[in-house]
Formats: C-alpha cells, structure tokens, sequence
C-alpha cells in the first residue's frame, strides 16, 4: 500500500534553507516551461474566441457544454494509448508532434473564422482534444527528467507558476484581441505562439526516453491497477475530479459576461484569467515555502474553499465581487494540483510516468472538460445562476465524503523530495 513518503524529522537549524529557484538551474526545464507557456497562451486566447464565438451564434448554453465534451471524449478514449505512446517512445518528439496538429488545427479556424458553422468548431476541437491526449502524459512524465529529484518540489511550483501566468494573460489577451480585431487576428496570434513552441521543443536537448516493452493489454492499463492500489493517489485525483467536475464555471463564463454582469468580450477574458490569477499567487508562495506538513488536510480544506467561492461567483451580480470570488477559487484550487502532481509523479516509477499520467490526465480533462458540458447541460434545465450554486453546494459535500472514503490522503503529512 501507498504511503506518503516521509523524510526524516528535522529540527532546528536543520532544515535546509529553500532554494526559491533551484529548478531554473536545469536548461531544458527552462526551455520546456517557456514552450510549454507559450502554448498555453495561444490555446487560451483560442478557447475565448471558441467560446465567445460559438454563444454569438446559437445564444444556448448548452452549446457552450459540447465545447467542452468535443474535446474531453477523444482524450478519454485515447488515454490509455497515449499514455503507452508516451513511455515507449522519445517525450520530446511526442509533443513535437502534438503541436503540429495544434497548429493545424489553429490554422483551420484561422481559415473558417467569420464564416465557421458550430459543427465545423466542434471538429476542430476533437482534433485539439486529441492532440492533448498524447502530449499532457508525455509532458508530464518528461519533467521529472529535467531536474533534479530533489529540487521536483520547486519545478512542480514554478511549473504551475508560469502555466497559471499563462492563464492569466491567454484569456485577458484574447478577449481584448477578440473585442477590437474579431476571432481571425486571435487565431493568428495562437498560430504564431504554437510555431514558437515547436521551435523551442526543438531546442531542447532532454535524453531520449527508453522505449518500453508496453505493447500487451496488461502493460497498457498497468497505469489504472496502479493509482487503483494506491489509495491515496486514487483519492486525490479523484477528489479533482468531483470537485471541478461539480464546482467548475468555466463554461458559462459566457453567459454570466454578457447576461448576468452585461460585460464584452473584455470582461470575459478578464473573468476567464481570475482564477489563475490566484493560482499563481500560491504557487509562488510554496515555490518559498513549500508545503511540508498536513498535505492531505490541507487539500481538503482547501478544495472546501474551492467550493464556497464557487457559491459565492454563483449568486453574485457585482462584476468586482465576481472576480475576487474567481480569484480565490484559483488559489485554493492550485493547492490541489500542487498536491496531486507531487504525490503522483515523485512516487511512480519513471517507466510507468506516462501510463500513470495519462489515468490521472482523464480524472482532469473530465473534472474539466466533462465539467464545462455538465454545466452548459445544468444551466440549460436550471438557469445559469442555480447551476453554479448547486455545483459549488456539490464539491464542498464531495470534501466530506471524500474525508471519510480515503482516510489515508486526509492523514498524508510530507510529500516527499524535500
């Protein structure tokens, strides 16, 4: 059975000093954080565009919900091949690859903008879905190899510092873009982005991966037995999962900006980059002081402030109290994803980084993606407002019922690699 790894007690003077920015030491950690920030950036702005796009021409919230299903079904059902991809092949070339269907997919909206139907965009957002699949394992599983065991902590910090700015400033670009210049100049700036992300790929110089011997059926879903016997895994990613998948606003975000707080396009990239905001206040916050006891009590707490923020978005109409309720929302979520990716990529095996990744990638992609197309559905039977409230009410119960399901993540104290 899985424990979290404990280190020995320090006391005193003992405890070494944090190195705030030990992980930049690494070239190819640096390379990949900055590719990986610009895609993000390009993506984001891209997903504004979508979303903005798609409400303008049908008005129904439950379109914006099949934007977010087009892309979480090929991620589900490529999963386990993607993460096999990802541990018998080269990582790098991996996501290589994925950024070239990125940017052909950038490329057809680019092409189609001002005259797409709702269905060509859903197509489009199988392919993006798809290139995800493969390149969240591969990406995930090549960072432990960028830097030293010691200094994963930091890098998981800064990493979801820099993602998380990237989140910030996708969004906020995009909608103002999008709000002077229309989709077409948004989906050039994502296209010029991704370019650049394959150019610093290419760049990097990270050793190849070991092919592995993962062809057989029981080698592919030796990811899912192992988060299923390791419980404290298994609750936290599934943890995310309920959470988000019930607390998520994403993807009404459209409908409170033009509807409820009678904003642009400004004001939904604006609302769209609040939760990262957050996130990225606590992520540098534990790159100083890393989380070194109480980890599992502390996740749980804090996915219960998840949802109370959560609430508090739902019910509000005051444009400023919104986005403060987003911005806490971020920062309490951050907590959990510093946590889970600690606890799932230090403790498994390098030769089975991708499978893992790739099992708890889905857990994401659906509190995420299956998470926008379970609102859009609610807010379509309920009304946007009662289908945010009712999914906040939902995480904070899912806190308290995970307490009691996973024992063992509520009592996990050190992460590990300190």
């Amino acid at each position: 059975m899985f424990r979290a790894r404990l280190g020995p007690p320090m006391h005193g003077d003992e405890r070494p000093a944090p190195e705030p920015f030990a992980a930049f030491r690494a070239r190819d950690f640096l390379l990949f954080q900055l590719g990986r920030m610009l895609s993000t950036i390009g993506m984001q702005m891209q997903g504004v565009a979508v979303a903005w796009q798609v409400y303008a021409m049908t008005g129904r919230a439950l379109d914006l919900g099949y934007v977010g299903l087009a892309q979480f079904l090929p991620a589900f059902l490529l999963s386990l091949a993607a993460g096999s991809v990802a541990d018998r092949f080269d990582r790098r070339l991996v996501l290589i690859a994925c950024h070239v269907v990125l940017t052909g997919s950038s490329i057809c909206l680019w092409l189609s903008a001002g005259r797409a139907s709702v269905a060509s965009i859903y197509v489009v957002l199988v392919f993006i879905g798809a290139s995800r699949a493969f390149s969240g394992p591969a990406g995930q599983a090549l960072m432990p190899n960028l830097v030293p065991t010691q200094h994963f902590q930091n890098a998981i910090a800064w990493g979801s510092s820099i993602w998380q700015v990237a989140v910030v400033v996708g969004p906020a670009a995009g909608g103002l873009l999008y709000g002077h210049s229309g989709a077409g100049r948004v989906y050039v700036a994502a296209i010029a982005l991704e370019l650049a992300t394959l150019l610093v790929l290419i760049l990097m110089r990270s050793r190849p991966t070991q092919p592995r011997q993962t062809r057989d059926a029981r080698a592919v879903v030796a990811g899912v037995r192992y988060v299923w016997q390791n419980p404290i895994i298994l609750g936290a990613i599934s943890l995310d999962l309920f959470a988000v998948l019930l607390g998520g606003a994403v993807a009404l975000l459209p409908v409170y900006a033009r509807d409820i707080l009678h904003t642009g396009p400004i004001g939904l990239g604006l609302l769209r980059s609040a939760p990262a905001a957050g996130a990225i206040i606590i992520a540098i916050a534990l790159a100083y002081r890393p989380l070194r006891r109480r980890a599992g009590a502390v996740m749980l707490g804090c996915v219960a402030l998840f949802g109370a923020a959560t609430i508090v978005f739902g019910v509000s109409h005051d444009f400023t109290l919104s986005l403060c309720a987003l911005l806490i929302a971020g920062g309490a979520d951050m907590v959990s994803v510093f946590v889970r990716q600690t606890l799932v990529l230090l403790n498994t095996p390098d030769e089975m980084r991708g499978r893992v990744s790739a099992v708890s990638l889905v857990f994401i992609g659906a509190s995420n993606e299956l998470g926008e197309f379970e609102s859009g559905l609610t807010a379509a039977w309920l009304g946007a407002v009662p289908a945010v409230v009712i999914g906040g009410i939902g995480t904070c119960l899912v806190v308290l019922v995970w307490s009691a399901l996973f024992p063992d993540l509520r009592k996990a104290d050190q992460l590990g690699g300190t």
